[in-house]
Parts: structure tokens; sequence; C-alpha cells
């Protein structure tokens, strides 16, 4: 586990907390919730602002129409998986197998095996490797996030991207720079065009996803 008192939780980030209460900030918890952090305490770091003290969450039910946009108080935490922390997590081939989902991940680590950024799961496939509860289905598509620091040349992004087609789920890339989080896809592909840019505040258009500073255009 580690040294909670060191180590912020970031977007994607999967926490296991030791209460099944939470707080939305404005709605009555759903009752579904609770029974589902009494199962399974595991909960994904959303996008969102949150106050001092809390964490912005999402809570994952048994069915698509089961997502809850909570706060969870950071005492609450228990332990912390990175996306990252993921790739290499032991699996069987049966597990492997069980779904297109994580099948697709295999095949993406051995694709990617040069990538150095750090990159993991995220969506139905990290949730199920992080907390062992089996989500993905026939239908998952493969969520994936790279953590980059540093600026990607659209051409390594296109050389990352091409080694995702072809495989037997969808996958879905997305980017996480110190100031936001955008679509792979949509890099390789904008040209010198605008992007949707993910900050924490919102969803904006924007050109360069590494700009602290981004003056963007606000997306309605």
């Amino acid at each position: 586990m580690k040294r909670l008192e060191v180590l912020s939780p970031q977007v994607h980030d999967l926490l296991q907390i030791n209460r099944p209460s939470l707080s939305s900030g404005c709605a009555t918890e759903p009752s579904w919730a609770r029974r589902t952090l009494l199962g399974c305490p595991w909960v994904v770091v959303r996008r969102a602002q949150a106050a001092l003290g809390l964490i912005a969450v999402g809570v994952r039910g048994a069915n698509r129409s089961e997502r809850w946009a909570a706060f969870c108080e950071k005492s609450l935490v228990s332990k912390i998986v990175r996306p990252e922390e993921l790739v290499f997590c032991n699996r069987t081939p049966k597990d492997v197998q069980r779904t297109p989902a994580l099948g697709a991940l295999q095949e993406v680590r051995e694709r990617w095996v040069d990538l150095t950024l750090p990159w993991g799961p995220a969506g139905s496939v990290g949730f199920e490797l992080a907390s062992g509860r089996k989500v993905t289905t026939e239908a998952s598509d493969l969520d994936l996030v790279i953590r980059a620091r540093e600026r990607i040349a659209v051409e390594e992004a296109r050389f990352l991207l091409d080694r995702t087609i072809g495989l037997e789920a969808k996958v879905d890339v997305r980017v996480e720079t110190p100031a936001c989080g955008f679509s792979l896809e949509e890099y390789v592909l904008a040209s010198s065009a605008k992007i949707l840019l993910r900050y924490l505040d919102g969803v904006r258009l924007g050109k360069d996803p590494w700009l602290t500073t981004n003056l963007c255009q606000e997306v309605a």
C-alpha cells in the first residue's frame, strides 16, 4: 500500500475506502450506492474541483445507469492504486481471456513495450483489476491513460494510436498532462486545430494541452 500521507490522488486513480457512505455535495446518496460500497469499497477519482479535505470521486454500480458523482473525505482512503500499477498485475490466462477488453490490454502491453511514459488501464478494466470485481463485459471498451508531464510529439502520438487499431475491443486513450486531459486520437487527427481540453473546472477548446496558463475558448 502506498504511503498516503505523501501521495495525492490523481484523476483516474482507484481508491479503496473504509466507509460505505459518501457525500454528493448537493443530492442524497442513491440507494444502490451504499449497497455497492459495502460489497466493493472502491471509487475512482474524477475530474472536478473539491473542497479542502475532500476528493471528487465516482461510484460504479451494477449497470451503466448506476453512476454517482460524489465526494470522499481524504481520511477515508485506505489504499490508492494508479492505472500504471495495473499494467503488469498478475493475471491468469483465464482472466486475460475473460472479456475482449482484458485481452486487448495484454495486446497493447506488447505493442507499447517501448513506451517509457507511465500508462495503464482506466474505466471498467482498471476498476476490475484494482478491485477484483468483475465489471467488464463482452461490449466493454479498453480505456487507457498516459501520464505525460512533457510534450508528446504528434508523430509519437500517431505511432501509439496506430498500435491500438485492430484489437478485439475498442481502445480509447486519454492523455493527462499537468494542466488537463485530452483524447490521443483527437490530438493526432486535429493537426493545427483546437481540441477539447478537460480541466478541473470544465471543458474548453485549446491548442496546447501542456500550457498551464491556457487561455481557451469555453465550450457551452
